[in-house]
């Protein structure tokens, strides 16, 4: 038996490394009637679950090395979900307090997740509510409010990390990309990495269509529009119909294998749009995290008509 110890370096396990390097699949069925390719990149696969472990890693750790915080402080910030769960996770894995506030309206399965990461939950009316008080709390001293919808680490997370591996996945072949519109963050750092690289590429921002609920897309009124979007970033703005997008989720995980919530349907569904308009298109969508956090609101117990 050898006795030689192999490069065994403790710090190459942290559960910072395993953040970003999400896959990128191929839809095989929901777009197999057109031309192009549509690839989905699965941020489901993220520790906590979300697109949104990106930025929450990257705002808290920027916030560090500027000396804002340090281990022990209080953190707030006010979510609908999925980055509420991330900053719990970083916040849990840096040693910091986490004060959320969220919409009560949120699933069961997010508000559970947040408490599980050790952070505490403040329900609010409305997302505009939840921000406001975020912002009062900061006011009174209660800690650094982290502010995704103006924090430039938000975008930058993308720029430095999800613009260049979808990059990369495609070989620079990619043609179109597709988000959803909720902070803005993911398509503001992905579009200004992939415009670097070839201007030609179309980005393609999704907002819910009047009257529509979709989880993680807004349509902010004018005063509560996110500061790090940027408009000239995006070529084109689709509606998404609340039902589209929630059938979609559905015939996605039970013909492709991916379970997902309503926006990443919302995000597919326009993709496969696109796709119907561009046949030699080569598409990217961001699939923001995972079904399992929609069980409770009865999304995948509809049987819809073939």
């Amino acid at each position: 038996m050898s006795n030689i110890t192999p490069d065994f370096q403790a710090d190459d396990f942290l559960l910072d490394h395993y953040v970003g390097k999400t896959p990128l699949v191929r839809l095989q069925r929901l777009a197999c009637h057109t031309q192009a390719t549509v690839l989905a990149k699965l941020e489901g696969n993220n520790p906590a679950g979300s697109v949104k472990d990106r930025p929450a890693y990257n705002m808290i750790m920027q916030a560090e090395k500027r000396g804002q915080i340090k281990p022990g402080d209080t953190l707030i910030e006010a979510t609908s979900g999925n980055t509420g769960i991330a900053l719990a996770m970083v916040a849990a894995m840096r040693g910091y307090k986490m004060k959320l506030i969220m919409p009560a309206n949120s699933s069961q399965e997010r508000k559970d997740a947040m408490r599980a990461y050790g952070a505490e939950l403040i329900e609010s009316a409305s997302m505009e509510e939840a921000r406001d008080m975020a912002a009062q709390m900061q006011a009174d001293g209660e800690g650094l409010v982290l502010n995704q919808f103006g924090n430039p680490d938000n975008s930058e997370a993308h720029y430095l990390t999800t613009g260049p591996e979808i990059w990369e996945q495609t070989g620079g072949k990619i043609t179109h990309f597709v988000s959803a519109m909720g902070t803005t963050g993911t398509i503001m750092g992905i579009s200004k990495y992939l415009k670097e690289q070839n201007p030609e590429i179309q980005i393609v921002g999704l907002q819910p269509s009047e009257g529509s609920n979709i989880a993680g897309i807004r349509r902010w009124p004018t005063e509560y529009l996110p500061t790090i979007f940027d408009p000239s970033r995006v070529d084109r703005i689709m509606d998404i119909p609340q039902i589209e997008a929630e059938k979609t989720a559905r015939k996605m995980a039970r013909v492709e294998g991916i379970s997902a919530g309503t926006s990443s349907g919302g995000a597919v569904w326009a993709s496969v749009k696109l796709a119907e308009e561009n046949p030699d298109a080569v598409i990217v969508c961001i699939i923001c995290d995972r079904g399992d956090r929609y069980l409770s609101t009865g999304l995948f117990s509809v049987v819809d008509a073939e």
